[in-house]
């Protein structure tokens, strides 16, 4: 599975943007995708996760009422729609596919190259 995350860019505190992941092909081992972000100088952290049915959901706190993971099946992307913005956010957000939802990076074992959102104060 090869996943191609896009979207990135700069952006004013409050406002918004939204992430794409693209996976080349899905398999049984790739129930779920996930978004995760790193900030220069800080551990991978876990944003949202999905299931590829769309029907399950988790976020992290942090994110919660702000962002938003969804699915297209047909199209075999996952979308992250983040609203209401913050320097806090800034990072590089990587998407990544594995057998089921969880927040831990190990459950995953494909992953993007992430896509760099810096958001300005």
């Amino acid at each position: 599975v090869q996943l191609q995350a896009s979207g990135g860019g700069l952006v004013q505190a409050g406002g918004s943007l939204r992430l794409s992941c693209a996976a080349s092909r899905r398999t049984f081992t790739s129930s779920a995708v996930g978004w995760f972000r790193q900030a220069p100088g800080k551990e991978r952290e876990f944003v949202a996760a999905i299931t590829w049915s769309g029907i399950s959901t988790i976020y992290a706190d942090t994110v919660k009422g702000r962002f938003t993971i969804s699915s297209d099946n047909a199209k075999a992307t996952v979308y992250l729609q983040m609203n209401s913005l913050a320097p806090e956010d800034t990072a590089r957000y990587y998407c990544a596919s594995g057998p089921a939802l969880h927040p831990a990076t190990s459950r995953y074992p494909y992953w993007g190259q992430g896509t760099l959102v810096t958001v300005s104060s």
